[in-house]
């Protein structure tokens, strides 16, 4: 990896799991009102033929990970589980009461938080309670986050009883050094016994989610996770560059500094070696910070080119609607999105006064539904192509500059109507889809708002 090239871009910048990016959503121009109208009319258009997604969060940890910037709430009480699996009940009735038809649900998945904190009857009973009032498409998807270190046999078999065929545990790092820093200490036996465990029982794709970028991690510390990782040979594997937001409110993110850091040439350097490693093990690099073997679901969809990106991250299926349920889960109509409130107290107030409980969103324009499409082409493809009257790229000349600069770089190969991004470009598709971010260039910020691209 060119050092020159590691300090030019080596940015703020958005991971876009949407666009616009939530810190540009104009939550002056939205209401519920025009949240449920268009959430109707994309279901409409498209519940009978692909079916929704739907995402339950479930924030609830008994202790702090430092890494995380994901809304949690940490407590060692479970009385919390039925009250709050009670609320997300109701939350799915006011929908499926607005949506009138039986929804058709193509993937659901459970995150967190951590969801394995609720007990498996209770997790039961939520599912149970979900598929009431829903229609299963032919090939359904159901997927969980599971903590190794509480995820049970209990849990495994219930939830796999229930639908579910596919586990992501959060791996992180192996070494002590780093567990310790980021408060995730989980020996590779646990590991390695929730996996075996997993595929005895039938789940079709294991994943592991790994981080380089942490707290006192080196190069050492990477082969070491990825070889153990190796041994077990997930089917598919999130290598993912460690978020520094400590900024945001209710992070967790401290018990370190920024000088624990690893710097941003280590950092590739830390990545480069991983992939190499992932590449050797029959891994294929099918989108930004993930890897699959070509067994699985994924590459698949990466190889037919049906792969998608929403809120969850890369998925296999492609749906215009995703319905987030729990507090602060997004949901995404493709022509708005809406966010849930974050407190779960105003949750609950909001759903006992049958409310949707949304507290902002965005409704996306014209402008913002193309280069939305242009984004996520090139963050599931590696490629976009566009038409004349698609969009007058003449009229934006900004993203014509970046993007001939970046073929300059080598990192896409940039033609008429039509940009492919190298192998040499890979690692920077953060900052090729920010060169088609006319929000953020119009408006750049004055302090940052997202973690950096390398």
């Amino acid at each position: 990896m060119c050092v020159s090239l590691v300090n030019k871009y080596n940015v703020s910048g958005p991971r876009y799991t949407s666009y616009p990016t939530v810190p540009y959503w104009d939550p002056e121009a939205f209401s519920l009102k025009q949240w449920k109208q268009n959430l109707k009319k994309a279901f409409d258009q498209s519940n009978s033929t692909e079916g929704i997604s739907l995402y339950i969060h479930l924030p609830f940890c008994e202790s702090l990970c430092t890494f995380c910037g994901c809304n949690k709430r940490i407590t060692k009480r479970h009385d919390v589980e039925i009250p709050y699996i009670k609320a997300i009940i109701k939350e799915w009735q006011l929908y499926c009461d607005l949506l009138v038809e039986k929804t058709v649900i193509k993937e659901l998945h459970l995150g967190g938080g951590t969801p394995t904190f609720f007990d498996s009857e209770n997790l039961k009973l939520l599912i149970n309670s979900i598929k009431h009032h829903a229609i299963l498409a032919e090939n359904y998807e159901f997927s969980f986050e599971g903590h190794p270190n509480n995820t049970t046999k209990d849990h495994l078999q219930t939830l796999y009883n229930l639908g579910f065929n596919r586990v992501s545990f959060g791996v992180q790092d192996y070494n002590p050094e780093v567990q310790k820093a980021i408060h995730r200490v989980q020996p590779f036996e646990n590991v390695k016994q929730v996996t075996q465990l997993a595929r005895e029982i039938g789940y079709t794709s294991i994943s592991h989610d790994i981080i380089f970028g942490l707290p006192f991690q080196t190069e050492a510390h990477v082969k070491e996770t990825i070889t153990k990782t190796k041994a077990l040979l997930p089917d598919r594997i999130a290598f993912y560059s460690y978020a520094h937001v400590p900024w945001i409110k209710g992070n967790g993110q401290r018990g370190f500094n920024d000088n624990d850091l690893p710097s941003a040439e280590s950092k590739q350097n830390q990545y480069q070696l991983g992939k190499q490693l992932l590449t050797e093990a029959g891994y294929h690099d099918i989108g930004m910070d993930h890897f699959a073997l070509p067994t699985d679901a994924l590459y698949k969809a990466s190889q037919s080119k049906t792969m998608h990106r929403n809120f969850m991250g890369y998925t296999a299926s492609k749906t215009k609607v995703m319905i987030g349920l729990g507090v602060s889960s997004i949901s995404d109509s493709w022509y708005a999105f809406a966010q849930n409130v974050k407190s779960i107290e105003s949750y609950y107030d909001l759903l006992e006064n049958n409310c949707i409980p949304v507290y902002r969103g965005h409704i996306l324009n014209q402008e913002d539904l193309i280069i939305r499409q242009h984004i996520l082409n090139l963050m599931c493809n590696f490629e976009t192509n566009w038409i004349a009257e698609d969009l007058n790229f003449k009229d934006l000349p900004e993203i014509i500059y970046k993007l001939k600069e970046m073929q300059d770089d080598g990192l896409l190969i940039f033609e008429s109507q039509q940009i492919i991004i190298t192998e040499k470009g890979k690692p920077f598709v953060r900052n090729i889809c920010m060169a088609f971010d006319v929000l953020l260039q119009r408006n750049k910020p004055e302090t940052q708002l997202f973690s950096m691209t390398v």
